[in-house]
């Protein structure tokens, strides 16, 4: 990993690296005062005394009104023009062009274009950008193409807006033959026109060599042709290259600007290199940017990804003023974190932060956002915390962000992930508008709930709304088809996904088949099927076949898909305890010493049992070892009400964590209240069978979502169809 240049650093920090034998001097950074050549008095539009005012002076009050976003006053102004006969003014029109551009009245942009009697590249190029600056990339290269066909040459700013436009469009061909008039007329080492090419490149075909090409070729690199390669690696996936560039920069004498600083500590963020970003962070303080917003939420978001929540809650109350932005970042830190985190009591510890900053978010006085109720609900959707995301749902309402397709589309995964498929069915109902993700999301609930039918007829009417699926909406339609056996219907989606929609088939669709014929005992198909896959099986479908042959007696296949699976080294420790129960239960002792002393070579972690319910902002976890009287109590009396209802359990047996929690969730609960558990592996047959008796005997729903799947209990049903307990 690449440091800093110590030069850079001084004392701050010590480094040791192989860009310690350069030197240079980080220059210093000034801060620099722009006087105005606006009039000292307040700009009033309505004041204008146009025998007063000469043309020269209508650009500067024109660009006040870029600075405010002000449409009414640059009419005003306009009118003004014409009524000084400045019209005819092609600098002053000019500017008008790029102002209306600018606040986004591209109409009125065209309309003083169109009505100009002579026109120049500057004119042309004015109108190009405004089309560029508010997301009408083809417009502005129908504009290019009109100015070329008048005889006007473009400018290095010409060629750079297009270059924008194509970007926009991902558009190579047209892209490419715009870098062949740069290279005709050799303006490649042209600063502004080599930053363009470095982002057309790394934008449209994700070519880094292209963009570095481009990158090397301009003459003199400013801080916008390092941020703009070193952004580019960041898109594509090569964040060391990037780390790497920005040292040269430096080394160069190039001082960084806030948006650099940014993404770099993205870099740093994606590879978790925090000694690197901490060199930054004592950067960032030594040339004045300790109080920019941008780079405190990098610098924050990157001590959250490595883990140092201390450091990052240190940074945030540090803060004099804490913008909306800020909040948000803190959220969604801990929510990323929930889903890289160690093992599942450190993922609910910042679930629970996200929580409790979200509470003081709104205690703040700021209001929440689209992105804050997107993060938060989706928290809520990894704790199980159906009674929050209930309430971030009412102040969805209240706010209006409700109507919003994003923040519609997460509250339709946190109700499902919660195990409730009623609030998923209302939450889309309530979408006044529906996109791909939107129906994939609710499809995709309707199989996890075992409501084969309801997703497969939520998919014809995807289809007949025009809406086109992708690769995960067909996950879910052929996991639907899975789960109600429903084999013939899911081979007809299957072709129809590579047929009709030129899908090429993923893995998780070769899963969903292989599920399918797993679950209806068809494993001869299966195998069959396996033969066929356009590649290699991994982990998970040998797995569903150890599980399948073991669920339905077939040891001998099942030993055979043993193997194989072996053969891949996996690292998940609950892979070795299902071979390993395989195994002891056929008495093959001689398998059973190998695969212990494969799992000890491998370093395989020992499977850590944890479960955990919350009440009422509360969480409670358990291990496989509680000895708390008062659930022990009422776990044998569940128990012995259970055996009358056909459940087997052998004395002296451990019992796993999810009957602690779901007993303690008994006690602790109201009645009638749903019981949610999460749990941190999968569960077994003998506790998937307990669990489902105790709802019967309680008449509790109870929902336990393990490292697997959801299984949502209900009158001594289980949405899993009973297949979710065989892993």
């Amino acid at each position: 990993m690449a440091s800093l240049p110590s030069v850079v650093i001084g004392n701050t920090i010590k480094l040791e690296s192989e860009f310690k034998r350069r030197t240079a001097n980080f220059p210093s950074i000034e801060k620099r005062n722009f006087s105005s050549s606006y009039p000292d008095k307040a700009f009033d539009a309505l004041t204008l005394d146009f025998r007063e005012v000469e043309s020269s002076t209508y650009v500067p009050l024109l660009q006040q009104c870029v600075e405010k976003n002000s449409l009414q006053e640059t009419q005003m102004i306009h009118a003004h023009i014409i009524k000084s006969g400045t019209q005819e003014d092609l600098f002053v029109m000019t500017s008008l062009v790029n102002v209306y551009g600018k606040c986004g009245a591209m109409e009125a942009a065209h309309k003083v274009f169109a009505k100009l009697s002579k026109r120049n590249v500057v004119t042309w190029t004015s109108l190009m950008s405004g089309y560029v600056h508010n997301s009408q990339p083809e417009t502005a290269i129908r504009v290019f193409s009109q100015m070329l066909e008048t005889g006007s040459y473009p400018t290095n700013y010409t060629l750079g807006v297009i270059l924008n436009a194509c970007s926009a469009l991902l558009d190579l061909k047209l892209g490419k033959q715009v870098h062949g008039y740069v290279i005709k007329y050799g303006l490649e080492d042209e600063t502004s026109i080599g930053n363009t090419l470095c982002n057309f490149y790394s934008k449209c075909i994700e070519n880094l060599d292209s963009a570095m090409t481009a990158f090397w070729r301009i003459r003199e690199r400013n801080v916008i042709s390092w941020t703009t390669i070193v952004s580019a690696c960041g898109d594509n996936r090569n964040p060391d290259s990037g780390l790497y560039l920005f040292t040269r920069m430096l080394e160069d004498g190039i001082e960084p600007n806030e948006f650099i600083l940014t993404s770099v500590l993205s870099l740093c963020s994606t590879i978790q290199a925090k000694d690197f970003g901490l060199q930054i962070h004592s950067l960032s303080i030594k040339i004045g940017y300790e109080s920019n917003i941008p780079v405190t939420n990098s610098i924050m978001y990157l001590y959250l990804k490595a883990g140092s929540f201390t450091e990052a809650k240190k940074l945030f109350e540090g803060l004099e003023t804490v913008s909306l932005v800020t909040w948000n970042a803190m959220i969604a830190g801990h929510a990323q974190m929930m889903e890289v985190s160690e093992n599942t009591l450190l993922a609910t510890r910042n679930g629970f932060e996200a929580l409790d900053t979200f509470l003081k978010l709104q205690k703040s006085g700021l209001k929440p956002d689209l992105f804050t109720f997107s993060s938060i609900l989706t928290v809520c959707s990894n704790l199980l915390a159906l009674e929050q995301g209930q309430q971030v749902h009412c102040q969805a309402i209240k706010t209006g962000f409700l109507s919003d397709v994003v923040v519609g589309t997460a509250l339709v995964n946190m109700y499902n992930k919660c195990g409730t498929i009623e609030g998923a069915c209302k939450a889309f109902v309530e979408m006044p508008t529906r996109t791909l993700i939107s129906w994939t999301s609710m499809i995709t609930a309707f199989a996890q709930h075992g409501l084969s039918r309801h997703a497969l007829d939520l998919f014809n009417d995807m289809r007949l709304a025009g809406d086109k699926p992708n690769k995960v909406t067909f996950v879910g339609v052929l996991a639907a088809c899975s789960h109600a056996g429903m084999v013939d219907q899911g081979l007809t989606f299957f072709e129809m996904m590579k047929q009709e929609y030129k899908i090429d088939p993923i893995m998780d669709h070769y899963g969903c088949i292989i599920d399918m014929y797993v679950r209806l005992g068809k494993l001869d198909e299966a195998f069959e099927f396996v033969n066929k896959m356009e590649f290699e099986p991994n982990e998970f479908i040998w797995s569903l076949l150890v599980a399948g042959c073991r669920s339905h007696g077939n040891l001998e296949m099942g030993f055979y898909a043993a193997e194989k699976l072996l053969d891949l080294n996996p690292k998940d420790p609950e892979l070795y305890v299902m071979l390993l129960n395989m195994y002891v239960s056929a008495g093959r002792w001689k398998d059973v010493s190998r695969l212990r002393k494969l799992m000890k070579d491998e370093k395989v972690m020992k499977l850590k049992d944890w479960s955990w319910v919350s009440i009422k902002d509360k969480v409670f976890s358990f291990r496989c070892d509680d000895k708390c009287e008062e659930i022990q109590d009422l776990l044998k009396d569940l128990i012995e009400k259970s055996r009358n209802l056909g459940y087997e359990w052998k004395e002296n047996e451990e019992h796993h964590s999810e009957k602690f929690a779901v007993v303690f969730g008994l006690l602790k609960m109201e009645k009638r209240a749903a019981i949610r558990v999460v749990k941190s592996t999968s569960m077994c047959r003998e506790c998937h069978n307990f669990v489902k008796i105790v709802s019967v005997l309680t008449e509790r729903e109870i929902v336990v979502r393990d490292s697997k799947r959801l299984h949502r209990f209900v009158k001594g049903k289980c949405s899993c169809g009973d297949f979710g307990s065989l892993l």
